[in-house]
């Protein structure tokens, strides 16, 4: 099979795999709309994604990155999913919370406008574009991973893995795997970086589900928002 045929199933596969996670969250935005109310939900995760999300866009449009059309596709879907669970939390939250959630919005949009403007002024070449750009996303995709890092902490310190569930676990393991081979083909590694990093934070938490089964005391009834607070939090092609 010619490399580019394989390079095209393999991004197909990572775009479902994807779209999978950014819509895990799902059943919480269910509950939100169902209770009028976001309740102790914080939108930081969205927030967070949609920002990355749109950094990665840019990378893949053609002024940039060229031939990445899998790229692009998969984060137009991301920021549509997040645009919409975004609005659903400006909705349902209080003014306070509105407030907060737009002035990050307005900070994210200077953030991207930054990035396309230096990035289109200051540097002519494809390879100095994607440079720059594919830096910026690592930096970003390195502090999301902070969220599963905190959780990770928790499990090791309750000895339980109620919190961690073990699908998404196993489906950012597959997710990051999956753009890890597209970004050998040819190599790119601006994506294989932070998928890497992903793949390796996904092992960790495996292995921490395996060692911390068996003690998880699955009667406790402790707030479940733990879960939701690390699900939408992925790297991105």
């Amino acid at each position: 099979m010619h490399i580019d045929t394989t390079r095209t199933l393999v991004g197909i596969l990572g775009n479902i795999v994807s779209v999978m996670l950014f819509l895990s969250p799902l059943p919480t935005f269910l509950k939100i709309i169902k209770a009028k109310s976001v309740q102790a939900y914080k939108p930081d995760p969205y927030v967070a994604t949609l920002l990355n999300c749109s950094l990665w866009l840019f990378y893949a449009l053609p002024i940039v990155h060229p031939n990445s059309l899998l790229v692009i596709t998969i984060n137009v879907i991301g920021i549509t999913i997040e645009v919409i669970f975004i609005t659903i939390f400006l909705r349902h939250s209080t003014w306070g919370g509105r407030r907060k959630i737009i002035i990050v919005l307005f900070i994210e949009a200077i953030i991207v406008a930054a990035v396309v403007v230096i990035t289109l002024m200051c540097f002519h070449t494809y390879h100095d574009r994607s440079m720059i750009v594919g830096l910026v996303c690592i930096v970003f995709n390195i502090i999301m991973y902070a969220s599963p890092l905190t959780v990770m902490r928790m499990v090791i310190k309750t000895r339980s893995v109620k919190y961690m569930p073990f699908s998404l676990s196993l489906a950012t393991f597959i997710n990051s795997v999956v753009w890890c081979g597209y970004a050998l083909m040819p190599l790119d590694p601006y994506i294989l970086v932070p998928n890497a990093l992903g793949t390796v934070s996904a092992i960790v938490q495996l292995v921490l589900y395996a060692t911390y089964y068996g003690s998880t005391n699955w009667d406790d009834d402790d707030d479940e928002q733990g879960v939701v607070q690390m699900s939408s939090k992925k790297s991105n092609p």
